[in-house]
């Protein structure tokens, strides 16, 4: 349930992000021109209900509609909001948030399914005029189940939601929420709190009162600031102490709340402090009847104040203060009396073995494995499919190619772990997602896809008896001549040598990943969100392959952000930590469908050239990375 939480969080969170900068340009007409406003103007003023009521619906309608259909599901996203924004009354019936979170991906997924129909049956000539009328006519379709079942079905549920809230607030229970909010958030659930369930909440209020208390409770940065001062002054271990003042800045300053959220997992008691925090903030801004006028993205104390009406500025920073305060007096003794020195990365070592406790435990390698010679396809799967399952295929496949040839080893998003596989590889955290996946399939736990002992326990196994592989390789390998003869289509370049840096001083492993995602947008590869995305992968579980070398890339859900498929490198000769080993290879990794496969490919045949390896990690020479790259 946990894993399904998460997924469905992400997704309406994915729906919001990008477009939060409408949000943010809506909260500032309000703040500004509005009645009671910094600068009232009645004429500017009336920007801002055509923003909240069309502009920003079809921007997360369509935003849903790509995720889920492409480009087409984008169009068909914004004709079916329509719909739903007429069928409530447009600017006299309420704000169509869920209502586009709804219809966004509805919309995708229907022309998704009628495209995937169409695939074997479009005929020629005929291309243009049918995939422009069927986004027509099933926008027309949609557009019209908006109107009369969509719209009102949302504006009867956001009634419930506001009912409920409004219970809370006159009984005096609000603050209560944030017993569920603290620790959701550590679990990286805080996009999907606040922009998949308290933004169009509190959009509702807002409409009504001109702010929201929504906007507030999980965006206050003051419960995390307070434990991150509290490790500042009382951690043992100095490299957590060290650390703490960086965080601070990148907290409260840069809003970046999964900053703080490893320091709670370091010792999970700490977690009663920014929960008792919270609660104390929300009981403040509750009496003082305070609210903010649009969602504060990033969280920081910036954003914050900048949403925060100005007749209610000093009971805004109080409430800040207090949740400081409060959590730092809580958390202090806990960190002073109960911490043993533990630092982040034994931490988040400590999180991954939680988190690969589902049903029960994995099997070992090849344990579940009666008749070897049965084993035909082995799937090697990672959260988004694109980087380390990808190295891992290609090392496995050149490892057990002679022996069995009759195995087909590839690589795919743990989600979508095909129906026929016979065994999945998959990291330790990953665990639930994979049996839930492929319940047909064994599944091998590993730490890191290059060099796990249980990559070895298998490849034993599956090796063991491969006398019944031998008479289909005979075919196989007719067909693999058949195959070479016929000439290649050329495929793009996938890395440049503008896209390599080499000989870089030691950084944290953080600035290691922001300096490869940059690479990759400098290269014009991704959008800038998409370094984001491969930072909060990497807090979910790492990238570091073993042997010198890291290949962080984006969520399965930064996928959107991706223009065109590339691949980056940056050098550290002296290493980067990753946890308890160094990365001296740095790979930023971004494809589109299996373009960057090939890429792979060479860095896997590297790491089976030692020598070359050693001097990749340490030569000047650019272009002659690139050539055994290429």
């Amino acid at each position: 349930m946990k894993n399904g939480l998460q997924k469905f969080g992400k997704f309406l969170s994915a729906m919001v992000m990008p477009n939060i900068g409408a949000f943010i340009a809506w909260g500032f007409i309000t703040a500004l021109f509005i009645a009671d406003g910094w600068l009232p103007n009645e004429r500017l003023a009336t920007i801002q209900p055509y923003m909240l009521y069309y502009l920003i619906p079809v921007l997360i309608a369509g935003q849903g509609g790509y995720m889920v259909g492409g480009d087409r599901g984008r169009v068909m996203g914004a004709i079916a909001v329509a719909g739903t924004i007429a069928g409530v009354g447009g600017t006299e019936g309420q704000p169509m948030l869920l209502g586009a979170m709804v219809m966004g991906p509805l919309a995708g997924w229907c022309i998704k399914k009628f495209d995937q129909f169409m695939e074997t049956r479009m005929p020629a000539g005929f291309e243009m005029l049918i995939n422009n009328f069927s986004v027509g006519i099933f926008g027309m379709v949609l557009a019209i189940l908006g109107f009369y079942g969509i719209g009102p079905a949302m504006t009867a549920i956001l009634a419930v939601l506001s009912a409920g809230v409004d219970v809370l607030v006159n009984h005096g229970l609000l603050p209560l929420v944030a017993i569920f909010i603290e620790p959701a958030k550590v679990l990286f659930l805080n996009n999907a709190i606040n922009h998949g369930i308290f933004t169009p909440i509190g959009t509702e209020q807002a409409l009504e009162t001109g702010r929201s208390i929504m906007y507030m409770l999980e965006a206050d940065p003051g419960p995390g600031l307070g434990v991150l001062l509290a490790y500042w002054a009382f951690a043992k271990d100095k490299a957590t102490k060290q650390s703490a003042p960086g965080a601070v800045i990148i907290h409260f300053f840069g809003g970046i709340h999964e900053i703080y959220f490893p320091y709670v997992l370091m010792n999970p008691i700490v977690i009663i402090a920014p929960i008792v925090g919270n609660m104390v903030a929300i009981f403040w801004f509750t009496i003082m009847k305070c609210g903010l006028v649009s969602p504060a993205a990033p969280g920081s104390i910036i954003a914050f104040l900048s949403m925060t009406p100005k007749d209610k500025m000093w009971q805004t920073i109080v409430g800040v203060l207090l949740a400081t305060v409060v959590s730092f007096l809580i958390a202090a003794p806990i960190i002073k009396f109960t911490d043993k020195g533990k630092n982040l990365e034994e931490a988040q070592d400590q999180v991954a073995a939680n988190k690969a406790k589902a049903k029960g435990t994995a099997l070992a390698a090849g344990a579940g494995i009666a008749d070897p010679s049965l084993v035909k396809k082995i799937i090697f799967a990672c959260d988004a499919g694109m980087g380390s399952s990808a190295m891992g295929a290609t090392k496995f496949r050149n490892r057990i190619k002679e022996l069995r040839p009759d195995i087909t080893v590839t690589n795919t998003s743990v989600d979508n772990i095909p129906a026929d596989c016979d065994i999945a590889v998959v990291q330790e955290m990953l665990i639930d997602r994979a049996e839930k996946s492929a319940p047909q399939a064994e599944i091998v736990s590993i730490g890191n896809f290059l060099s796990d002992p249980a990559l070895d326990v298998l490849f034993e196994k599956i090796t063991s008896d491969p006398v019944s592989a031998v008479t289909e390789s005979v075919a196989m390998d007719a067909a693999a001549e058949e195959a070479a003869d016929a000439p290649a289509e050329p495929k793009p370049a996938v890395m440049h040598a503008s896209g390599i840096k080499v000989g870089q001083a030691p950084v944290s492993k953080e600035e290691a990943i922001r300096a490869a995602g940059e690479l990759l947008v400098a290269e014009g590869c991704v959008e800038p969100p998409y370094v984001d995305a491969m930072l909060d992968r990497e807090k979910v579980f790492t990238t570091y392959m073993g042997m010198g070398i890291a290949i962080p890339h984006g969520t399965s859900e930064a996928k959107a952000q991706v223009k065109k498929t590339g691949i980056t490198l940056v050098q550290y000769p002296e290493g980067v930590d990753f946890g308890d080993e160094k990365a001296n290879l740095v790979f930023g990794i971004a494809g589109v469908g299996d373009e960057h496969l090939d890429m792979i490919q060479k860095i896997v045949q590297a790491l089976e050239n030692p020598e070359e390896l050693e001097k990749m990690k340490t030569t000047d020479d650019v272009n002659w990375i690139l050539e055994k790259l290429s």
